[in-house]
């Protein structure tokens, strides 16, 4: 059997640090929302603490099967109250830091998944590692 790596999957993160994400080789600085085929930016500008419901209803409406919402440095999870946009669209929530979130995203992108990441970036402790 010949294992072939699939190439047209679209946005694939490159690269991540506590305040930034590579996709390809645009350096984003600010939270975003990635698809395999849409990058939004300016989503939940003022991090976690700050996240709400209509920035996670956002998220449903690109009609995932499942959204990785990646917390920054650490894994930190949402009230529940906040993600019924997801759970009444029953869109899988998979909550986990976004160093993970990016590695999850690119096997399920390869995979031709129809996922999103919602990427919530720390500002406070620059670091660079490879995806």
């Amino acid at each position: 059997m010949k294992f072939h790596l699939n190439t047209s999957a679209g946005n694939v993160f490159t690269g991540y640090g506590d305040d930034y994400v590579r996709l390809g080789i645009v350096v984003y600085r600010e939270n975003v929302v990635v698809t395999p085929e849409r990058i939004l930016t300016g989503w939940c500008p003022a991090g976690f603490e700050a996240l709400t419901d209509a920035d996670l209803a956002v998220v449903a409406e690109l009609q995932p099967e499942i959204v990785l919402l990646g917390t920054g440095a650490r894994q930190r999870f949402p009230s529940p109250r906040l993600t019924r946009a997801l759970t009444e669209a029953r869109i899988g929530l998979d909550v986990m830091d976004t160093p993970a979130a990016c590695r999850t995203f690119n096997i399920l992108a390869a995979e031709e998944r129809k996922v999103a990441v919602a990427i919530l970036l720390d500002r406070h402790r620059p670091g660079e590692t490879a995806a």
